[in-house]
């Protein structure tokens, strides 16, 4: 009798689904998914710093493209939960002119594009918006 192997709960879950495109995204659900499994910067979940310690566990920039901050928040929260960069993004729109278009370079913006597109964030902004990643996340996509 021939052994089964143990299917992973992400593999199981994509051989269940067909694959698709999800709203307006570029890139297969099948990638976002393996994407939001692989990485610690994706998962809510995940904590980096103890409350138990400290008030405040990080800083979260928006900078331009000759790294001068633009806006800065403070991360009152244990790990890196996308309404930080939300709200830096309205901020950044709120301070444009209606004409602009922005690149936004993220190492999760696959994941923030995909839950603007999914939860309706930042609607009135994301016509003017280019999500960009870096190419050490790039690399993790395997595509």
């Amino acid at each position: 009798m021939e052994k089964s192997k143990k299917v992973p709960a992400m593999k199981r879950m994509n051989m269940e689904e067909p694959d698709h495109l999800e709203g307006s995204l570029c890139m297969p659900k099948s990638v976002l998914d393996g994407c939001e499994a692989g990485f610690t910067a994706a998962d809510s979940r995940c904590k980096k710093a103890s409350m138990q310690f400290f008030d405040d566990t990080a800083l979260m920039a928006l900078l331009c493209h000759h790294d001068v901050v633009l806006f800065i928040a403070n991360m009152r929260s244990a790990g890196e939960k996308q309404h930080y960069m939300i709200v830096l993004i309205e901020t950044l729109f709120q301070h444009l002119p209606p004409p602009y278009h922005v690149g936004l370079l993220y190492d999760i913006g696959c994941q923030t594009e995909r839950s603007c597109i999914k939860w309706g964030f930042l609607d009135r902004y994301i016509e003017r918006i280019t999500f960009g990643i870096s190419v050490f996340h790039a690399f993790r996509h395997q595509w």
